[in-house]
């Protein structure tokens, strides 16, 4: 089984208990916290190897795990799902579940990802109306990252998924460029 396949395993489970009804940690709530615990452990090389070296018994391991989600300040359920990584030797994939998780909550709750490259930074009121578009053409809720590239020129290149819309100045000049040479 490949590490996705594995990375999604996880976090699937984790989506089951987070998204169910009586759940006391909420889906935002449980990547915040996963998060802060990715964000210690590559922060520090000497906890890391020692989550991840096999020859320190998962027992100690599980006890730093503990000192730090405590620290951190993690829920019980964020807490005993890194236990889980650490029992089935899984912590370094952390990055990659938590990954894997954020994208299954957002099909589970029906949000689309949406990468938007602009020639410039948008401003809040161009990043609304782009949402709000995207979310028409999908029909689905959109969450966006926003990246600048400044070869665009002009416009905006949005992804969902392998679907790409080209308002760039770039591609519509690409698109007016092949047309002429089609027509020669």
């Amino acid at each position: 089984m490949t590490l996705s396949a594995v990375a999604t395993r996880y976090a699937n489970a984790l989506a089951d208990v987070v998204t169910a009804v009586a759940s006391p940690l909420s889906p935002a709530d449980a990547v915040t916290q996963l998060r802060a615990f990715e964000s210690t452990l590559e922060s520090s090389s000497e906890l890391r190897n020692a989550l991840i070296t096999p020859s320190v018994p998962a027992s100690r391991k599980k006890a730093v795990v503990a000192r730090v989600a405590e620290i951190l300040g993690l829920s019980k359920i964020a807490r005993n799902f890194l236990f889980i990584l650490v029992d089935r030797r899984r912590i370094a994939a952390l990055g990659q579940i938590v990954a894997s998780f954020e994208l299954i909550v957002d099909e589970r709750l029906g949000f689309a990802r949406a990468e938007a490259t602009s020639a410039r930074e948008l401003s809040e009121p161009l990043r609304t109306a782009l949402g709000a578009e995207l979310e028409r053409l999908t029909g689905k809720r959109i969450r966006a990252r926003y990246a600048v590239d400044e070869a665009l020129i002009g416009g905006v290149v949005a992804r969902i998924g392998s679907t790409v819309y080209d308002g760039s100045v770039r591609g519509q000049l690409q698109s007016l460029e092949r047309l002429l040479s089609a027509e020669g």
